[in-house]
């Protein structure tokens, strides 16, 4: 059974920086998307950013909120991923979250429904 395991969360001051990975096992598939994920006390899960490889180059997409401020990359492993945040703020305290799925690539519109494998979350918080 595939898992993902998250780890790098924790709390920072605002302005800070964080780096989260995530760890995939079981997961031997040459076609997948990896993706992360947020989810803040009584708010919807909120996609992030994904990794995936199209024609042996790797893409990169991000949401508006991660842009100029998140990195998403491969970690030294391959189906691990990390996720490089740096001037963080109060509203970036959540649950994040790994998500993987198989078979295609990632794409712009995707939500938390279209990724079949998910890991336990790690807790950010950013105080000001």
């Amino acid at each position: 059974q595939v898992q993902l395991v998250e780890s790098g969360g924790g709390s920072v001051q605002a302005g800070g920086s964080l780096r989260l990975s995530c760890a995939a096992s079981k997961f031997n598939y040459f076609l997948y998307c990896m993706g992360w994920f947020r989810q803040a006390a009584g708010k919807q899960r909120e996609w992030i950013a994904s990794l995936t490889h199209d024609n042996g180059q790797t893409l990169t997409l991000y949401s508006n909120s991660a842009k100029g401020r998140y990195n998403i990359s491969e970690g030294n492993g391959k189906y691990t991923l990390s996720l490089q945040m740096s001037r963080l703020n109060p509203e970036d305290t959540a649950v994040y979250y790994c998500a993987a799925d198989r078979w295609r690539k990632c794409t712009l519109t995707d939500v938390s429904s279209d990724f079949a494998y998910w890991g336990q979350g790690t807790q950010v918080t950013v105080s000001s």
